[in-house]
């Protein structure tokens, strides 16, 4: 299960790098990459947010290891 954990982590990071970018320069990389919400990009945004979903598991992991 940690690779699982591995790429959650990678894909919520590069959520929060778009984010940043969007908040700081009001540039969106994905959709600079992929385009302006085409198929691919909302893929690539659902993905990055089932990453976030998965990643809220890691509060109740970290409670456990105290």
């Amino acid at each position: 299960m940690k690779t699982v954990d591995y790429i959650a982590l990678i894909l919520v990071v590069i959520g929060a790098v778009n984010w940043g970018l969007i908040g700081f320069f009001g540039f969106d990389l994905v959709r600079m990459i992929f385009g302006d919400m085409t198929a691919v990009s909302r893929i690539i945004y659902g993905i990055v947010g089932i990453a976030g979903l998965y990643a809220i598991s890691y509060f109740g992991r970290l409670s456990n290891n105290d």
